[in-house]
């Protein structure tokens, strides 16, 4: 694989985001930026987001963020997500998006089925087509899905009830959209 088969702007950004680190940094990435870039969704996304909890790097933000040079250079920016409720075991299904490309930079990415669950709480619409493509694409396991968020996420939730019923909606939406 080379770094001609990433597509731009963010081949570009993600070289120049590589080529500002000095060591090896990996991001655990969600939302969007995997839905697009890893899942192959249409949808367009400006942001890479990833779990802050596993690399703060206060410099890179200050060049790759929102609003910074590469920001303004390539209209995309790194977007550290500082509370994420994500299913516990998230990490030990990570899949590595571009292996060999950088020298730095290691994307991993979570699973469809995580990046469905770290969604549940803010569902909004965008959240919600999300969710059916990788239900439609994957296709997601409805059982699956609703054993890792009763096993793996349900517990760290603020408001659990509310999930319940968010799930419940889901799993109809997904039922539906499959006709």
């Amino acid at each position: 694989m080379s770094s001609e088969t990433i597509p731009e702007p963010w081949r570009s950004f993600l070289i120049d985001v590589d080529n500002f680190l000095s060591e090896e940094t990996h991001f655990h990435c969600l939302g969007g930026f995997v839905v697009t870039q890893l899942y192959g969704s249409p949808r367009e996304t400006s942001d890479m987001d990833f779990l802050t909890l596993v690399h703060r790097n206060d410099q890179l933000l200050e060049y790759a963020g929102v609003g910074r040079e590469l920001h303004k250079r390539y209209k995309v920016y790194l977007d550290p997500v500082g509370i994420a409720n994500v299913p516990e075991n998230y990490a030990d299904r990570l899949n590595e998006m571009y292996p060999g490309i950088f020298k730095h930079i290691r994307l991993l990415a979570l699973d469809p089925y995580d990046i469905a669950l770290s969604k549940i709480e803010r569902n909004i619409e965008r959240d919600r087509e999300d969710v059916k493509y990788l239900a439609r694409e994957i296709p997601l396991d409805i059982e699956i899905l609703k054993l890792r968020y009763q096993d793996e996420l349900r517990v760290y939730l603020g408001n659990p009830e509310r999930e319940d019923l968010t799930l419940k909606l889901w799993i109809e939406m997904i039922e539906e959209s499959r006709g």
